[in-house]
């Protein structure tokens, strides 16, 4: 009879083993069509790299398909004193990584779809007044787990407005006021995804 203590023990899963979302594939090509945005890639490298985006079953099959690429077009960093003004005309905007937190921000978009994601950024304020005016394009706002959101003073007129960062805040974190309003463009904040996690993980 075997020992079942001498049984190799099993081995531990790696990150890049563990199955990818819908979301996460999405994420993916959100990031792969803003490169094809910028320049990054062509038509058909785009084509190629969606195709094997979506029929990804995991981690480590996403991965390689952004390994080459930065992390996107950032608006030019503010003194965290004075307020950053972000406009996005038919072209896109990412402000994400590491970066100082002004106590105001006003964004607008116009056509081209804004993205600013706090995850990794400095916040040395209580209290950050984030001011949108969704034209046609879309803004998505990233906030940490423990910031407190208040979008209610939002106001949507064929757009839409949508706040998935519902959970109780802590404390100590900061509170971000959003205010202004959706026209035609849709506003989305939420958590940052598991993909995003990961990736934040891995770099």
């Amino acid at each position: 009879m075997t020992d079942p203590s001498s049984a190799p023990a099993p081995r531990p899963r790696r990150d890049a083993d563990l199955r990818a979302s819908h979301s996460d594939r999405e994420a993916v090509a959100e990031r792969l069509r803003e490169a094809a945005g910028d320049g990054r890639l062509d038509l058909d490298e785009l084509e190629e790299r969606l195709e094997k985006a979506f029929n990804a079953k995991t981690y480590g099959d996403l991965a390689p398909l952004t390994a080459d690429l930065p992390s996107g077009a950032t608006a030019a960093p503010a003194d965290p004193g004075e307020p950053m003004v972000i406009k996005a005309g038919a072209g896109d905007i990412v402000q994400k990584g590491h970066w100082v937190v002004p106590s105001r921000i006003s964004v607008t978009s116009r056509l081209g779809d804004i993205k600013i994601d706090f995850s990794e950024a400095v916040c040395r304020h209580s209290e950050v007044s984030l001011d949108i005016n969704a034209g046609v394009g879309e803004v998505t706002v990233i906030v940490p787990h423990g910031w407190t959101v208040r979008s209610h003073a939002m106001r949507a007129n064929i757009g839409t407005v949508r706040n998935k960062a519902t959970e109780p805040g802590d404390p100590a974190a900061p509170t971000l006021e959003i205010t202004g309003r959706a026209g035609l463009g849709d506003v989305r904040v939420r958590y940052p995804n598991r993909w995003e996690l990961w990736r934040r993980k891995d770099n």
